[in-house]
């Protein structure tokens, strides 16, 4: 049975059984809108860990004496690992469902964070940033993957964004009261708290996630699994074979990355080194910054124009994007470096619209893995962005200039040609996702 097919009508037909308060739907929609926020709280804590850098660059570098490259390379650890798990998890949800897949990954998490938080040198520190990316792999995907099967098609876009908007309040705990912490403590507590954080999500999602039964459920397990894992595998092959599969990835290779790159490493360390503020105070800027970025996918979730306006929007966005970047790193200028990211984080949203894309760009059966292979391009693009601008910013340092104006380009570059790329490679056609599964 597909794991991405609408309910039967009868389990969408909100007939009341014998006895009931509510009607059936209404019953489902709460229920299902409960364990949606139950597994936000894991993409929160994904959230936290991979903005962690924003505050925790400085104290680090100061700690192990990292060069601009380890801190690039650090950072990108957590979104490589992410990244490459993508496809297993997407597969692992299928076969296995949402809530087995989570519960048994997010463990990781929890140990890669007690690991960074008792890490004795920088090999310690990159083994357990390795096993929190493994760990916290399938925390977004299992939202979407949830909300393509349990809500109404209409109403994609608009969950998506509210999970987005939700999980915001991972990347609102790595601004000012992640700084005030490390003031109070050390960079080590940080990681502390995450990892208590993380224990506390996983026993919700154990308490409160249930998924309902499915037909292949009543397959023998070896069966159902042997034939699953068979079409996983024949249904991966002709995403790429679709000639738009192309242009998503490069456009998702740089669309997210750019945002998490400015604002999980590179913001604390220009507002601190170029400007000479204090962690907390750019704490601050990064919370702002952050309220922004959670206002943001919500109102881009509800203003999706659908269709052909949609790439347009994608594509205008970017565009936005490149010319602050390139702004950041042609001026120094302390309003620039503040405002900038701000405004950024209001345009961040336009990320949401990919998923909306790529729901509407293949069939139905393939949603699961189609989501996994844009995840898994958004984090290897984000690991390949922060290695990169590490590397930059090494090279910088090496010839005598300045290294955030050789981040803030790089990113400027790698950003402008995704979008290139993906305006001149074939998109999908404007037709719903039914349309392309007939």
């Amino acid at each position: 049975m597909n794991p991405n097919a609408a309910p039967k009508p009868a389990e969408q037909s909100g007939n009341a059984g014998p006895g009931s308060r509510l009607p059936r739907s209404s019953r489902w929609s709460s229920s299902a809108a409960a364990m949606l926020v139950a597994l936000a709280t894991a993409f929160a804590l994904s959230q936290a860990f991979r903005t962690v850098g924003a505050m925790m660059a400085t104290p680090l570098t100061s700690h192990f004496g990292l060069t601009p490259q380890q801190l690039g390379t650090w950072a990108g650890t957590f979104h490589f690992m992410f990244g490459i798990m993508q496809l297993a998890m997407g597969v692992s949800i299928d076969i296995f469902g949402v809530r087995r897949t989570v519960l048994t990954a997010f463990p990781l998490a929890i140990a890669g964070a007690v690991l960074c938080a008792m890490a004795p040198n920088f090999h310690a520190l990159l083994l357990g940033q390795a096993l929190v990316g493994a760990g916290c792999a399938p925390a977004f995907l299992a939202c979407t993957v949830f909300i393509a099967r349990h809500f109404d098609a209409s109403r994609f876009t608009a969950m998506s964004g509210l999970v987005m908007s939700l999980a915001g309040m991972g990347i609102l705990f790595t601004g000012t009261p992640l700084a005030l912490l490390i003031e109070a403590s050390s960079w080590r507590v940080g990681y502390a708290v995450l990892a208590a954080f993380a224990v506390l999500s996983w026993m919700l999602i154990f308490w409160r996630v249930r998924e309902p039964a499915r037909v292949a459920d009543h397959v023998p397990a070896g069966r159902a699994e042997r034939q699953s894992l068979r079409k996983a595998v024949r249904e991966l092959l002709p995403l790429f074979a679709m000639p738009h599969t192309l242009g998503l990835l490069c456009f998702a290779c740089v669309s997210y990355a750019a945002f998490i790159t400015l604002r999980g490493l590179w913001l604390g360390p220009v507002l601190h080194e170029r400007h000479g503020l204090s962690l907390v105070a750019s704490g601050n800027v990064a919370l702002v910054m952050t309220v922004a970025g959670m206002i943001s996918p919500t109102l881009f979730g509800r203003m999706d124009p659908g269709g052909a306006r949609r790439t347009r929007w994608m594509m205008g966005c970017a565009l936005a994007g490149t010319l602050m970047f390139g702004a950041m790193a042609l001026t120094h200028s302390r309003m620039v470096d503040i405002g900038l990211p701000i405004v950024y984080g209001l345009l961040s949203g336009y990320s949401v619209l990919q998923y909306a894309y790529t729901k509407n760009a293949y069939p139905a059966a393939m949603t699961g893995r189609a989501m996994a292979l844009m995840n898994m391009a958004m984090f290897l693009g984000v690991s390949l962005m922060q290695w990169t601008t590490g590397v930059a910013a090494s090279w910088a340092v090496a010839n005598g200039a300045e290294p955030f104006r050789a981040v803030f380009l790089t990113v400027a570059g790698m950003l402008a040609a995704g979008n290139l790329a993906f305006f001149l490679l074939p998109r999908a056609s404007a037709r719903p996702a039914a349309q392309l599964s007939a």
